[in-house]
Formats: structure tokens, sequence, C-alpha cells
């Protein structure tokens, strides 16, 4: 948040999960209106506590505050308000069904994955766009990295930039294996582009505030250089015409690099990033005739567990695999 003499200029509003809490910090520390709110993306731990700003607004009699993002962010919404329950399956999965299938208020009626209450962008860009709020000059940037509709800010006054997911202090995030498309060589010209403005202030919307030039210089270039490398190396792969278990398999993130304490493998990790990498150039098969038009998986096990004397001896051979830690096998 930046304190203007107009307002407050906002980057994000968290989650509806979040947002309470979010919205009183903020008030803990300023009571002026919220003048410019800007979606770095449409995620909904970005977005969806939007409605507790509004509240907020309302309740003091402050007006509505401009809300600001790149032109896709409105695509985004309508994709998950048509694929409302296919988005709280895959987070149930992954976070447990207190975030999807168990999405429900206090009288046990269902909530929506995108919040009803969520604001919709007032003012949308393509490219790029300035903005100007009270004596604090914005520049907007678009760049696809994590998303198709990511922003990221340069805030010259106080060299800073202002990220979003662009930096997480994880591996990036870029090949969630339930997610759309994402583009990992793009992120990397988005950090490069960022890296050139010599920041000394970097901010992004999850984990802390790196601050100095040369400790945002070294965060931004491993970052940009572990991508520009694990994208390079699939790519050329592929030329060879390798199949994607190939390559898998052989495409690694450099030690010294993977140990870093903003490339911590913990949430997405680099085999992932392998896959959506081949799946952006080479589409969703995996070069495996065996899968391109393949049996139902269950007739396959029961084949696969014939041949192998039944159920039983399959499952004492998968044991024995996980004891001895080969547990892919």
């Amino acid at each position: 948040a930046f304190r203007t003499d107009e307002g407050l200029v906002l980057f994000d509003a968290s989650s509806a999960f979040t947002g309470r809490g979010v919205t009183a910090s903020l008030r803990s520390w300023a009571d002026d209106p919220i003048h410019t709110l800007v979606y770095t993306h449409g995620h909904v731990d970005h977005v969806g506590g939007s409605g507790f700003l509004m509240a907020d607004a309302t309740e003091r009699g402050h007006g509505a505050p401009r809300v600001v993002g790149h032109e896709q962010v409105g695509a985004r919404f309508e994709r998950y308000r048509a694929t409302d329950g296919w988005n709280k399956a895959i987070n149930a999965r992954q976070f447990g069904p207190g975030f999807g299938g168990g999405m429900r208020r206090p009288d046990g009626s269902e909530v929506r994955f995108l919040p009803d209450q969520t604001l919709e962008c007032t003012d949308t860009y393509r490219t790029d766009l300035d903005l100007a709020v009270g004596g604090l000059e914005v520049e907007l940037h678009h760049a696809r990295g994590e998303t198709d509709d990511h922003t990221w800010a340069w805030i010259p006054s106080h060299r800073a930039v202002a990220v979003g997911d662009f930096v997480a202090w994880v591996f990036p995030n870029a090949g969630n294996p339930q997610k759309v498309q994402r583009y990992p060589g793009e992120w990397a010209a988005a950090l490069r582009t960022m890296l050139a403005l010599e920041p000394e202030l970097l901010l992004p919307a999850h984990g802390l505030p790196v601050i100095g030039r040369e400790r945002v210089s070294t965060v931004l270039g491993d970052l940009a250089t572990a991508l520009e490398r694990l994208v390079a190396d699939v790519v050329a792969a592929m030329n060879q015409g390798a199949t994607l278990d190939e390559i898998v398999h052989a495409v690694r993130v450099d030690d010294d690099l993977i140990r870093r304490p903003w490339l911590r493998p913990i949430y997405d990790e680099p085999e992932f990033v392998v896959r959506n990498t081949y799946r952006l150039y080479g589409g969703w098969w995996d070069g495996d005739p065996a899968n391109l038009k393949p049996p139902p998986a269950l007739d396959l096990a029961r084949e696969l567990a014939d041949l192998a004397g039944g159920a039983d001896t399959l499952a004492e051979r998968a044991q024995t695999c996980s004891e001895v830690g080969d547990h892919r096998l």
C-alpha cells in the first residue's frame, strides 16, 4: 500500500479468507480513502478480498476505489464462473476439503470459487499503463508468467517493483499440474526487464520484501536464470526428438540455484515446469504411442494384475519398492 495526496494505492486485495484481516490491518495504518486498487492478476487469493475493501469504503462514506487490471482479468473471472465446480474440486484436492468442496457459508449455503463480492476492473489496459495518483507515479506493465493476465509495477520515486507472483520465495509456479497453461520463458523475460530498472525494493505478493539493489538483483537474476536454462534445455531436447519421458528425467536445475531460499521447490518444482514447457511447445501428447489412444486405466490394470499373478502380487511388489525409496514405481 502507498499513501498519496489523493488516497491509498493498493496492490491486490488478498482472498475471501483473509480479506477481513487484511482490511483491518490496513486501517490500523491509514484511514485514507482507497483511491486505486491494482490487481496484479486475477487469482482468487489476490482479488477475492476486494469485497471487504468495498464494504469498508461504504462504511466510512468513501467512494468506490478505481480497480485497475489487465484486460484478460475479466476473461479469467468468466472462466472461473463457468468452471466453478472444477476449480473447487482441484483446490480441495490440493489444499484440503476446506478449500473447495467445503467452501460454505455459516448457514450451509454454497460459496462460489470466485466470491460474488469480488470487484470487477473499472480500468483495464493491454500492454502498459501509466498511473498518477496524488503525486505518486506508477508504471504498470503486462507480462505472461504464472498467468496470462499478470501485471507488475515500477514505482520510480521508491525505485520499487511490485511484482505480484513473479516472485514468491519458492520455485516459480510455472508448472502447476492442475492449472491452465503457464509461461516460464516470458516469466524470465519479465524478470530481466525488472532487473534492467535497477530496483532497490522488491515487493512480492507472497513473502517478505527484498531491500537493497544487490539483493534485489540477485533474487531477480537467479529466478530468471533458473527458468531460462530450464526452458532452453527442454526446447533443445524437443528439437532432438526426445519424448516427454526422456526430457522429464534428464532436465535439471543446477544445485547451486535450487538451494537458494527464493528458489525452494516446495510449492511448484522444476519437473512440473518441464512438463508445462513441453505442453506449451509440443501439445498434450507425450510422444509415447501407448498414450495416444490408451485403453481405460481400469482395463489395463486388470491385464497387468493377471500377468503378474494377481493384484496381491502387484501390491506386494509396490510395497517393496516403496520400502527401498523407489516411490515412483
